[in-house]
């Protein structure tokens, strides 16, 4: 069993939240679930766009990336595995979520899920957790990780 690891890391401008979109892009695999969490305007969809954008230009393709906010869900495939974007800030029960798909997508694809408490029992324990939050410099992230893969992208040692 590993143990849980967390980083805080200050995001001073968008293009900095993209790089550090565009550095854990390549690590996720099918089964993998990155929680993003935090208010409004926080960066939150800016940061999953940059994931899913670096994820389709490594495999050569391009599309475009709209906000889920409306759809709940945008399904991308980079050749490799799919990859959801899940906003459920309109979502409020588990029941709805397994409509959707989410709960086998949990499984079989990269899941980035925005307003994650809405997944209730559905949280995978394994998932990275992402907080955003609002600073006088721009805005922190705190990521909270059990899976060792991620321990050189948040430079922390095994």
């Amino acid at each position: 069993m590993s143990s849980e690891r967390s980083v805080e890391l200050c995001l001073k401008t968008p293009d900095e939240t993209a790089q550090a979109a565009g550095l854990l892009a390549p690590l996720l695999r099918a089964g993998d679930c990155v929680l993003l969490d935090g208010n409004l305007g926080t960066g939150k969809t800016h940061f999953a766009r940059a994931l899913i954008q670096k994820r389709l230009e490594d495999a050569g393709l391009w599309e475009e990336v709209p906000s889920p906010t409306y759809t709940l869900v945008q399904i991308y495939n980079d050749g490799l595995t799919e990859i959801w974007h899940s906003d459920l800030y309109r979502l409020h029960s588990t029941e709805e979520l397994v409509e959707l798909g989410l709960d086998v997508a949990l499984d079989t694809a990269i899941t980035l899920i925005e307003w994650p408490d809405r997944l209730g029992e559905l949280t995978p324990k394994n998932a990275l957790q992402l907080k955003f939050q609002m600073n006088g410099q721009g805005r922190s992230l705190h990521a909270t990780w059990s899976d060792t893969r991620l321990n050189v992208l948040m430079g922390v040692n095994a």
